[in-house]
């Protein structure tokens, strides 16, 4: 079955970027000229989404607003002869069907991720994360769904992460298949020791997940951080019927980090075609006087 719908959990309070996150969602964080969360669904739509649902929680009705029409702005560009500017604002309400639904407790990814079962229904769906934005000539999305088409399979998209970092991350038991792509038969959420790490492939950022991952967080109970974790959802898939995980291409900016953010508009900013000469000019001169 063709997948056609995504799912971004974004109800993260953002407690790593505070204070800019007090008052605003960290996806809606600007990165050059454009808020987190509509590079994420540009990639979603670059994919062959066409049905997204953003599961939000208080405080973030900005983020509607963003994919909605704004009416007195665009008369405004209008009778002042902006119609580039008119017609990229517009655009953005139409970039796929969306969808909102407030995860009402925040008790982890995978409670975020169940409360799209009725969203869902019985088709396979493509879950983005809402912290992390992927920038590449293919889209990282794209790429796991090609996995789960060629191999009918959920599909996770892995990257190898420095050894003393894993134990914030998950940990994957994986086998090479070819290419850029592994079986995988076992995760574990956070590993407590060396001995736990399976290997140094962590889930980042997407997956393309089945419809039967629902029945499986309904019976999942709460883990690493007292949450219930998409991981050990997952984890259940892995080894019965395995995942494939898909090392996929594209560089991955972490938004609910300080540094991931500053990064992220520093390198975007700099592949440009407007900005990036100038940009890049600017920093040359600056960092002479550091």
């Amino acid at each position: 079955m063709k997948v056609t719908k995504a799912v971004i959990p974004a109800a993260g309070l953002g407690t790593r970027v505070l204070p800019a996150t007090k008052a605003m969602p960290k996806e809606m964080l600007t990165i050059v000229d454009k808020p987190a969360i509509q590079y994420i669904v540009e990639e979603a739509v670059n994919s062959g989404i066409t049905d997204i649902l953003i599961i939000t929680n208080r405080g973030k009705g900005i983020m509607e607003d963003h994919f909605d029409r704004a009416p007195e702005l665009e008369v405004r560009l209008q009778q002042t002869g902006k119609t580039d500017v008119y017609d990229e604002i517009v655009s953005i309400s139409r970039l796929a069907n969306i969808f909102f639904i407030r995860q009402k407790e925040t008790k982890g990814l995978g409670h975020a991720v169940s409360c799209a079962r009725s969203f869902v229904g019985n088709e396979p769906f493509a879950v983005l994360y809402g912290d992390d934005v992927i920038i590449g000539d293919d889209p990282a999305c794209g790429q796991l769904i090609r996995a789960y088409e060629k191999y009918g399979k959920a599909a996770v998209g892995i990257k190898a992460v420095p050894e003393d970092a894993i134990y914030k991350y998950s940990s994957l038991k994986v086998e090479h298949l070819t290419d850029n792509l592994y079986n995988c038969t076992d995760m574990i959420e956070k590993p407590k020791s060396k001995e736990q790490v399976l290997s140094l492939f962590s889930i980042l950022g997407r997956c393309v997940l089945t419809p039967d991952i629902f029945d499986i967080l309904e019976h999942t109970a709460p883990g690493a951080g007292g949450e219930i974790q998409l991981t050990d959802a997952m984890k259940t898939l892995a080894q019965t019927v395995g995942i494939t995980g898909v090392d996929y291409t594209g560089k991955r900016y972490d938004m609910g980090d300080k540094l991931g953010t500053l990064q992220a508009t520093v390198e975007i900013a700099l592949r440009n075609p407007k900005l990036g000469e100038p940009f890049k000019e600017y920093l040359k001169e600056l960092v002479k006087t550091f």
